[in-house]
């Protein structure tokens, strides 16, 4: 069965920066988040073993979440100076080693992977999205799965483990996270909500629309109050959670891995000084160089 890896571009580069706090080229470029990135897709490419292969980058903010919250995401701190000029480097890695990735401005990363997890699943793919960002619960169905970096038993992701995690099924996740909020995204949720009382609230009435209906059997006064008076924010906050499907300019066929193009990988695994991933590729017979990181 044909099976689809997508990952999380920039969660990635993030994570593999601050996982190896000091690495660089022989010329002093800092090289942490082009190894570590490198790396863990060698890991993740070997756990699942993909027919299909898609890097997925940022395009920017979404001017309807913006519109709808001002202050979405606005709490982030600026992009660590070392690792700016990585992701360049990333990209050429990518590139060299025939991995397919897309970017399109003015779409987040989140849209852009939910369309391409629905489209594919829809025609019959499976699917594993590879994140620990907790938006992806809402899709997790029976071809789409998820492989969270966080877990270390390196499980695919089904309603079970989202059960597990949240205590509500895959289709309740964006009412789960209206409810609570999320610190990540600067959304504000309802004061006194935290992620075990947003679950049983979803389990009590299913859904918001539902909890709303029928308010006045939320035992608690304090809670009842809380609930009406953000009644309006909830809806909003349903809104910016939901992953939205979005045009996309990469095609089915385009999602297959390339042959590696050895003399530019090599040149720039050279230039970075990765001996050890240098040593690899030279060792690997030409006949085998697509299934090379």
């Amino acid at each position: 069965m044909a099976r689809l890896l997508i990952v999380d571009g920039h969660a990635y580069a993030y994570r593999a920066f601050h996982a190896i706090r000091e690495l660089r080229a022989p010329d002093g470029r800092p090289t942490n988040a082009i190894y570590g990135f490198a790396k863990m897709l060698e890991k993740m490419r070997l756990a699942v073993d993909p027919t299909h292969l898609v890097v997925v980058w940022d395009g920017g903010l979404s001017a309807e979440r913006l519109a709808a919250l001002p202050e979405y995401k606005a709490q982030r701190p600026e992009m660590p100076a070392d690792l700016k000029p990585q992701f360049d480097e990333i990209t050429a890695y990518l590139m060299a080693a025939g991995v397919p990735e897309i970017c399109q401005d003015g779409v987040e990363a989140d849209d852009i992977i939910a369309s391409l997890a629905r489209r594919e699943a829809a025609a019959g793919m499976a699917v594993v999205i590879a994140s620990a960002d907790k938006d992806f619960m809402q899709l997790v169905s029976g071809p789409i799965g998820l492989l969270n970096p966080n877990d270390k038993t390196g499980a695919i992701w089904t309603d079970e483990q989202v059960r597990a995690k949240t205590g509500v099924e895959p289709g309740q996740i964006a009412d789960w996270l209206a409810l609570m909020g999320d610190a990540v995204d600067n959304i504000p949720g309802v004061p006194g909500v935290g992620a075990k009382t947003a679950a049983a609230l979803l389990k009590q009435f299913g859904c918001l629309d539902e909890m709303f209906r029928r308010l006045d059997e939320v035992k608690s006064e304090r809670m009842r109050q809380a609930l009406r008076e953000a009644a309006e924010n909830v809806r909003r906050n349903l809104s910016l959670v939901r992953l939205h499907d979005v045009p996309l300019n990469l095609t089915a066929n385009e999602l297959v891995p390339q042959s590696v193009n050895r003399e530019k990988l090599a040149k720039l695994l050279q230039g970075w000084g990765f001996r050890g991933m240098l040593a690899s590729l030279e060792s690997v017979p030409q006949e085998r160089q697509q299934h090379l990181i």
